[in-house]
């Protein structure tokens, strides 16, 4: 039976346990896209606290594709040097660390970039306030080409691998949304219309990187959102990425604009508020069940962990918030003390951000709860 503190394989990467720290956007890039010493420091204190594999915070394959102006990038070869600061920090420390890469799209910012946002469709995002630009057939093109020469370029730097971003309402969500894209061509209509554009970047990154070097992603099994993503696509999709070779899928939902159905919830109290995305998960599962499968949203005891690894569900527990207050929660709960994370999901770890000083959590950083 699967435990947490198994080591396991993905791909040839060997990882030490079943935890995953889930991209979470620090806040700590530079202005034009590069590491700080900041980030590297957050990067080197995760490898210390012990988690299995680290996934980055969203890295952007483009310019226009940045919300924010603290947001990586990963569009030249100039930031190779930099990026491999955060792989050589990880590494140092025993760890595993992979890229997460992303074009924000509809849901990138004018006001950070001074670019117009691009999507598949000039049509809003739920929650954001920009109306972006549709796409050309050539303009598609030379965004998956963008997405295979950051993960080359993150390769280069030394990363254990690449996740696409292919949840929160981002890029790739936003092809697959049957409200978001209403493109006529290729790229649109069918849900296999929809569908190919995720398909055709991880051909595309599968080509320059090779066959031994994970490729991943994170998908949204639902948008939560009326006429968008639900189930019925995101299985068509998973099934599809797995007939394709994706090397596991990060099983997440919701977007800036589903409320209390995004992805970060508030009010987990009990172990039975935890694991929020269970559902879709098991709906993931049936449709690709040789894939490597990470469950985020909403995991706090290692009861609830255990349980979902040992049912099958899912073969990694991901977790944000709970890393953010504790860093080292992998190294004590493998040590013994087993109590529930410190962190209340209150999200206020965001607001430091969003005003440029970094993420952080804002609870007093000390004993557990209860």
């Amino acid at each position: 039976m699967r435990t947490v503190f198994d080591r396991t394989t993905i791909n040839g990467l060997e990882l030490a346990n079943r935890l995953v720290r889930s991209a979470t956007w620090e806040g700590l890039g530079a202005p034009d896209g590069s590491v700080t010493d900041r980030l590297v420091e957050v990067y080197r204190e995760l490898a210390e606290g012990g988690v299995g594999l680290i996934i980055t915070g969203y890295t952007a394959v483009r310019a226009d594709g940045r919300q924010s102006a603290t947001q990586l990038l990963a569009d030249d070869d100039r930031l190779i040097p930099g990026l491999a600061r955060i792989a050589d920090a990880v590494h140092q420390r025993g760890g595993r660390v992979v890229a997460q890469i992303v074009h924000c799209g509809g849901q990138a910012s004018r006001a950070a970039t001074g670019l117009d946002p691009v999507a598949p469709s000039a049509v809003a995002s739920p929650g954001y306030p920009e109306v972006p630009l549709a796409l050309t057939p050539d303009g598609v093109n030379t965004l998956i080409a963008a997405f295979a020469n950051a993960a080359r370029r993150l390769k280069d730097a030394g990363y254990d691998g690449v996740q696409l971003h292919g949840a929160h309402g981002y890029l790739l969500a936003q092809f697959l949304s049957p409200s978001r894209n209403l493109r006529r061509d290729r790229w649109g209509g069918s849900l296999v219309n929809r569908s190919r554009f995720t398909l055709e970047v991880l051909a595309a990154v599968r080509a320059v990187v090779g066959a031994g070097w994970p490729v991943m992603i994170k998908l949204n099994a639902n948008d939560f959102l009326e006429g968008s993503t639900t189930e019925a696509d995101s299985t068509h999709l998973a099934a599809a990425l797995a007939a394709a070779g994706i090397d596991a899928i990060e099983v997440s939902g919701g977007t800036g604009g589903s409320g209390k159905l995004g992805a970060a919830r508030a009010g987990i109290e009990s172990e039975a508020d935890e694991a929020y995305f269970l559902p879709q998960a098991e709906a993931i599962r049936a449709a690709a069940p040789g894939v490597p499968l990470m469950l985020v949203g909403g995991v706090r005891s290692f009861e609830v962990a255990e349980r979902v690894l040992g049912a099958g569900v899912a073969d990694y527990l991901s977790m944000s918030r709970p890393l953010i207050r504790e860093p080292d929660l992998p190294r004590r709960w493998a040590a013994g003390d087993r109590r529930r994370a410190a962190c209340v999901s209150c999200s206020g770890c965001f607001g430091p951000a969003r005003k440029g000083e970094g993420i952080r959590c804002v609870q007093e950083r000390g004993q557990p709860d209860g």
